[in-house]
């Protein structure tokens, strides 16, 4: 049947199959050592800490990430990121004893490297995929790619406390890393060479983007993804287990229908922000669906303050804000691979993610920190607020026009002036 596909249907399939298998590791890892530590009991701020590595890796692989798939290929960026995170699961099947902070850090340090390695050559491969004239498609593709993503890391949420509640820490490690290893086997069989090699070999000079529309949404992109980790990482997970009382599976569970649900509204966001007005988004776009956004975890904050049910204000809150925050990532994502030059993609791709990846890590401490002195209130009101700032660096990126989804080329204004 795969053979029946054109090559590039079948490349997409590779690429999104692999993203599928690592995120879904991924996900499953997060909630596994939240959980676990948490159990074993660390703080929120050490629980935090845990992850401190995994960011800041995240930060340095997108920018130099970037510079190497332009280099040697994504199809051996994306191979390489699937073979770490085998190796990053590994590290923690040593004994309870071993598991001492260091360690922990150092694994998900490997697996950091590992996630954005395998995203930043998912997300630029796509452009390749998709003549640039075909912009809607496009986005589309990105959209589907990024909410199908999103849904199985929600999946993988509940996996890990599933997992946890079932056969225990060591055991779920152990299944995980043996999955991905033979996914990796795959991959290396069947994703074309040399996917995204630029013509033009980039220098490491070229790893700073030279785009004014790519720095700002980079910019708007670090503080929404500060808003929503701020409070999802640490804080959240931590307050319905120790707050609320949950269960390590209603804990997993209810994050992963959060996730779940907030990826498939990003694989249709195309309908809400395009296609029933015939337009392809713009810096417009991304600006009023930020500053709706912001209201939400504000509203959150000032119910908790006035006394009102945690549990209700959680449930209906970051149920509305999943649908809103899956809108504006994907518009951000549609934009970036819209705006990136098509040869050495990864390049501003890789610039962008970086920025993602520091809005992680931004939200990742505060999430611990602020929780751990002021509650959950605070981490929701900082959200708001980080929120607020996507919005105001959202009025300066590029608009447009062009009024036929089709007819746009593959370089928007303020597109990349690499």
């Amino acid at each position: 049947m795969l053979a029946r596909l054109s090559p590039d249907v079948r490349q997409y399939l590779v690429i999104t199959g692999n993203y599928w298998a690592f995120t879904l590791t991924d996900g499953a890892l997060r909630m596994l050592v939240v959980l676990h530590f948490h159990e074993l009991g660390y703080s929120p701020l050490q629980v935090a800490l845990l992850f401190l590595f995994y960011e800041i890796f995240g930060v340095i692989t997108n920018l130099v990430g970037g510079w190497l798939g332009a280099r040697i290929g994504l199809n051996r960026t994306m191979n390489i990121g699937l073979g770490l995170q085998v190796a990053a699961l590994s590290m923690l099947l040593v004994p309870t004893a071993w598991l001492t902070v260091p360690w922990v850090m150092s694994a998900q340090a490997l697996s950091g490297v590992a996630k954005d390695l395998n995203k930043m050559s998912a997300k630029s491969s796509i452009k390749l995929l998709v003549p640039g004239d075909r912009q809607s498609a496009l986005y589309r593709w990105v959209a589907a790619l990024t909410g199908s993503k999103n849904a199985l890391k929600g999946v993988g949420f509940f996996l890990g406390g599933a997992l946890l509640t079932a056969i225990g820490f060591r055991w779920s490690v152990a299944a995980m890393a043996i999955g991905l290893a033979l996914v990796w086997l795959l991959s290396l069989l069947l994703l074309k060479r040399d996917l995204g090699k630029a013509r033009n070999k980039p220098k490491f000079r070229d790893l700073l983007s030279k785009s004014r529309a790519i720095n700002l949404l980079s910019a708007a992109r670090l503080f929404l993804f500060g808003a929503r980790d701020v409070w999802f990482v640490v804080a959240l997970p931590v307050f319905l287990a120790q707050s609320l009382g949950w269960d390590f599976w209603q804990v997993g569970g209810f994050l992963a229908a959060w996730v779940i649900g907030y990826g498939l509204v990003q694989s249709i966001a195309p309908y809400f922000t395009g296609r029933r007005s015939g337009r392809v988004p713009d810096g417009r776009t991304a600006f009023l669906w930020a500053v709706a956004l912001a209201v939400i975890p504000a509203a959150m904050a000032s119910a908790l303050v006035q006394g009102q049910s945690p549990q209700y204000v959680l449930i209906a809150g970051l149920a509305v804000f999943g649908v809103l925050f899956a809108v504006n990532s994907s518009l951000h994502s549609y934009l970036i691979v819209s705006y990136a030059a098509e040869d050495g993609v990864s390049l501003d791709v890789g610039f962008y993610y970086m920025a993602n990846a520091l809005g992680r890590l931004l939200g990742t401490i505060l999430s611990g920190w602020i929780f751990q002195v002021a509650g959950l209130g605070a981490c929701l009101t900082i959200s708001a607020a980080l929120v607020a700032a996507a919005a105001i660096v959202s009025i300066a990126l590029p608009r447009h026009k062009i009024t036929g989804l089709e007819s746009a080329g593959s370089q928007p204004p303020g597109g990349s002036g690499r």
